[in-house]
């Protein structure tokens, strides 16, 4: 997803376009890894000082209530990334040390064979450890 899409996704929901939000948005579409909130805190207070971390959650659970960002637990902290936008159901890998995920093509779920009768809306399965650079 890019900026200009993302924006948009955002107007036809009803939400304000602000510069902090647009800011926050820029940081995302340019970071193909999780980040943690405080990160995110840091890098937009560089063009709004005055920018408070209770905003900046805020608007990290809105965008991932619109399904704009994903979420996950890096070293017992919540960690943010652009949501994936692909048509192909996929799981991903990701690193513990730099927070960058490479897509698993393939779903290692055969569980799901096994609840017979039960209706499963979505799953999730993620697989973590250390990418080749940080190994």
């Amino acid at each position: 997803m890019n900026l200009n899409t993302a924006i948009q996704l955002l107007k036809e929901k009803g939400y304000k376009h602000t510069k902090q939000r647009e800011r926050m948005l820029e940081i995302f579409v340019s970071q193909d890894q999780y980040i943690a909130a405080k990160d995110v805190l840091r890098m937009i207070q560089q063009d709004f000082p005055s920018v408070s971390y209770d905003t900046i959650y805020r608007n990290l659970y809105l965008l991932t209530d619109e399904e704009m960002l994903e979420a996950t637990v890096l070293h017992g902290e919540k960690h943010f990334r652009l949501a994936c936008y692909s048509n192909e159901h996929h799981h991903h890998f990701i690193c513990n040390s730099c927070g960058s995920k490479k897509e698993v093509e393939f779903c290692p779920m055969n569980v799901i064979e096994k609840l017979q009768g039960y209706q499963i809306e979505h799953h999730k399965f993620e697989i973590y450890g250390e990418c080749p650079q940080c190994h």
